[in-house]
């Protein structure tokens, strides 16, 4: 079937979510970390997510979240999916699933071989896993930095649940990305932005396109 899904991550305004759905993406993130430069609040991400039709999944971003905030933001904001991106055990992977009800996507940073196990274990637990470049060092943001790592690391391997590959993915490499993996779904953020945090419709449409032209 020719063509991947893809998430474009890191919405903030009305027209990008718009532009992104009108385009076909299947899966629309919305980030909740203070640090990153695409985070929103509660308020603005429910109208972002009010918009958002059905058939495209509702994606919540967040970082070691403690209950008091998952439980705000569960009651805000109507959501498809939790995406993990901190140090979440697999022990809190499974204690959210439980509390909350809604699948569970886990970020796994990926910067060598050793990285693999962490896929593994994670794909025992998870409802999705997102396989991602591993944030440098000292680097405040877990992800969105825009870097690839090694795809061979996880070329042919495959997990129990779906899963994406991320990291520094633009529409002059995914093909190539997804040719060396095998991945079905990619997720992006910075290569449809002109500044860290601001979309551009027009990258978005031309991402879109080029993902759409992968077999």
């Amino acid at each position: 079937m020719p063509g991947v899904s893809v998430k474009i991550c890191g919405l903030s305004r009305p027209e990008h979510v718009s532009t992104a759905v009108d385009a076909g993406a299947k899966y629309i993130g919305l980030v909740f970390f203070p640090k990153s430069p695409r985070n929103v609040t509660l308020e603005t991400a429910r109208t972002l997510a009010l918009a958002v039709p059905p058939g495209v999944a509702k994606v919540a971003l967040v970082v070691d979240p403690d209950d008091t905030f998952l439980d705000e933001l569960t009651a805000t904001v109507p959501l498809d999916m939790l995406q993990l991106h901190g140090q979440e055990t697999p022990e809190r992977v499974s204690e959210i699933k439980k509390r909350y009800g809604l699948p569970v996507m886990k970020a796994v940073g990926v910067a060598d071989a050793s990285d693999i196990e962490a896929l593994d274990l994670y794909g025992r637990v998870a409802d999705q896993i997102l396989v991602d470049t591993k944030a440098p060092k000292g680097a405040d943001r877990p992800g969105g930095n825009g870097q690839t790592f090694d795809w061979s690391l996880i070329a042919g391997r495959r997990w129990p649940v779906p899963w994406m590959l991320a990291g520094g993915l633009t529409q002059e490499n995914v093909a190539q990305a997804v040719a060396a993996t095998g991945a079905r779904q990619i997720d992006l953020s910075s290569a449809v932005e002109t500044a860290p945090g601001q979309k551009d419709a027009g990258l978005i449409r031309d991402f879109m396109a080029a993902a759409k032209a992968v077999s």
